[in-house]
């Protein structure tokens, strides 16, 4: 039994639409929905303590067969990767609200995987993003325990 070929479109790094805004320093992928600059979401990445388990996360995504996911554990929560078919992978999202499928070829989300490498350096724009992303915590209600 052959794959079926995916027409869905997938974030791919040769895009001509500017959908990747950006990566913050806490491994959070920032992407423009479709390339709509006005439509941004943060998709949680890969982080990780160490090349070997960066190695072995690799090594899992490559084994994957279609129908297959792998579970990537965060300090706060969890994110799955899941295989559609031979180069196309998705990850879940939601976009106002509802829930969305973000999907990507696979040289594309190794390459995003590759940014836990704990060498990597965010530039000055990721690390603009981390402090957006800390600045709209800020901005969240503040909820009174025992009230």
């Amino acid at each position: 039994m052959t794959q079926p070929f995916i027409l869905s479109p997938r974030y791919r790094l040769d895009d001509q639409s500017p959908w990747l805004e950006g990566i913050d320093p806490s491994r959070r992928y920032w992407i423009n929905v479709n390339g709509n600059e006005q439509l941004q979401v943060i998709i949680p990445g890969l982080c990780v303590s160490s090349i070997q388990e960066l190695k072995e996360v690799i090594r899992r995504l490559r084994s994957l067969q279609p129908q297959e996911k792998l579970t990537i554990k965060r300090v706060a929560g969890q994110f799955s990767i899941y295989c559609i078919s031979q180069n196309c992978y998705g990850i879940q999202g939601r976009v106002k609200g509802a829930l969305t499928w973000h999907l990507f070829d696979k040289e594309t989300l190794e390459s995003l995987l590759m940014t836990s490498h704990p060498d990597w350096v965010p530039s000055p724009k990721d690390l603009a993003l981390g402090r957006k992303a800390l600045e709209s915590m800020f901005e969240q209600p503040a909820y009174a325990i025992g009230s």
